[in-house]
């Protein structure tokens, strides 16, 4: 019998200073059985970053065809593609041709070994590439529960996060 997938239900007051967009979010998300606190605080955390109107998570890790988080517009075409982790070159490649936007969040510690060894592969893709800071990732996965309330505000390369039971600076660098 297979792992279902744990269920989070996320309420955020998001205030992003950088793009002046403020929302609440309500927002349930899966775990996938092999996704770590960390990624799955990565994935949030990116949808924070790029909130908009249309934006979702998709079925993530069980559906290898679609990307962490995206936005679809009304006729069904992908406007934003995004991307947690350490994606394969030839997955975005193909992602540049189904969307005109696209975004890699790389997180852990073999995100500069894989940014080293693929980094002049993705010079000639159209897609934005940013990681954040290990250590940082550690401490939001630190905030997870079950049912979260969460404030974020972000502010250059820099998202402060607080809950109840704690709070965190996350930062991240632009590397494409």
């Amino acid at each position: 019998m297979a792992l279902k997938p744990t269920i989070y239900k996320l309420k955020i007051n998001l205030a992003n200073i950088n793009r002046n967009y403020y929302d609440l979010l309500n927002l349930t998300i899966a775990r996938h059985p092999s996704e770590t606190s960390e990624r799955m605080m990565a994935r949030v955390l990116a949808f924070c970053i790029n909130a908009q109107q249309d934006l979702s998570f998709t079925k993530g890790l069980s559906c290898v065809e679609e990307p962490d988080i995206w936005a679809r517009t009304l006729d069904g075409r992908i406007s934003l593609w995004i991307d947690v982790g350490e994606p394969a070159f030839d997955r975005i490649k193909k992602a540049t041709r189904l969307s005109p936007t696209v975004k890699i969040y790389t997180f852990n510690l073999k995100s500069d070994y894989w940014w080293t060894k693929d980094r002049a592969k993705f010079n000639d893709l159209k897609a934005s590439v940013f990681q954040f800071q290990w250590k940082n990732i550690q401490a939001l996965a630190q905030l997870a529960k079950r049912t979260m309330d969460l404030s974020v505000t972000i502010s250059d390369e820099v998202a402060y996060i607080s809950a109840k039971n704690g709070d965190c600076e996350v930062s991240w660098q632009t590397l494409q």
